[in-house]
């Protein structure tokens, strides 16, 4: 069994557990979080649904993503990650979410950005939300499959602790 369906699993449990559903809300992974999940039987049980949200505009439109944070932080930023999970609760009837967004490369980076930054946001119904940003190497296939890994194990240890 591959990494990614067995933190599927261990989520799927811990969701069904505690009655609770997800949202994810997803920029450079482009809906890899969404169909690693969903590729469980079963998961409409426990996922509610997943926005892929690319562009800034559909950040701003899908998941109420001020376009005042986007100009000051910069779409890859703890700040907008952190506006996405909260509006991802919002747009749905999840209690629980998670937004990435990052450079997967090979071109994006800007100073202070390089290739491989990644921005993750976890958010519960009652508004306690977590942020980290991480720095992975490899290719873009690489830093998308360690984002997707990254943000699983994130919503592990948030519902570890609810």
């Amino acid at each position: 069994m591959d990494k990614l369906t067995e933190l599927s699993q261990q989520l799927a449990k811990l969701l069904l557990q505690q009655q609770k559903r997800l949202a994810v809300a997803e920029s450079c992974t482009g809906g890899w979080l969404a169909k690693t999940v969903t590729d469980l039987a079963g998961s409409s049980q426990w996922f509610e649904r997943g926005f892929v949200t690319y562009s800034n505009a559909a950040k701003q439109e899908m998941l109420g993503v001020r376009p005042k944070t986007l100009l000051r932080d910069g779409a890859v930023s703890e700040a907008v990650v952190q506006e996405m999970a909260l509006g991802a609760l919002l747009h749905s009837q999840a209690d629980i979410s998670v937004a990435i967004s990052g450079i997967a490369g090979p071109d994006g980076a800007v100073p202070g950005k390089p290739v491989g930054t990644v921005c993750f946001s976890w958010a519960l119904k009652d508004h306690s939300h977590h942020q980290h940003t991480k720095h992975f190497e490899g290719d873009r296939e690489a830093v998308r499959l360690q984002s997707v890994v990254c943000a699983l194990e994130g919503l592990l240890d948030v519902l570890g602790k609810a």
